[in-house]
């Protein structure tokens, strides 16, 4: 007989959230594998606008995504204020490209409220759900919807 694991509505867990702009975002601390400043980019040709290039991190290529502009935000000028937050998304390590890493926060699966239906179903795609921390809304972050490869490969 095989027993059930589940981490039931009470279970906490820990996002670090980060700016994009005016606005707060938070992804599951487990998936952050690093966070780094800013390293200008070497340009793919003919890659999606949301793009910023490669880096070299360690000896490994590494995609940097403008994380604003995927998500339909204002397209980032990258300065040396702006960070690099090295995530694993499946199989794939890929930097997003953040305004300014905020903190990690920890709370439990219940405090997150699903995405209004009023929202268009891109957004949807994008954010999990919402909540309110300290008076202020934060999104939480679908990364697996991030890359439109890795969408293809989930399916």
């Amino acid at each position: 007989m095989t027993e059930v694991v589940t981490t039931g509505a009470g279970a906490r867990r820990e996002l670090i959230s980060f700016r994009i702009g005016e606005q707060e975002f938070c992804v599951d601390i487990m998936s952050v594998r690093e966070i780094r400043g800013w390293t200008p980019a070497t340009p793919l040709p003919r890659s999606p606008a949301f793009m910023k290039g490669v880096i070299n991190l360690r000896g490994a290529v590494l995609p940097i995504v403008d994380l604003g502009a995927r998500l339909g935000l204002k397209t980032a000028e990258p300065t040396a204020r702006h960070v690099i937050m090295v995530v694993r998304i499946g199989e794939r390590t890929v930097g997003l490209l953040v305004d300014a890493v905020s903190d990690i926060i920890e709370l439990t699966d219940d405090q997150v409220q699903p995405t209004p239906d009023v929202a268009c179903d891109q957004v949807k795609t994008f954010v999990k759900g919402l909540f309110a921390v300290e008076g202020r809304m934060v999104s939480l972050i679908a990364l697996d919807k991030v890359l439109p490869e890795l969408e293809a490969e989930a399916a």
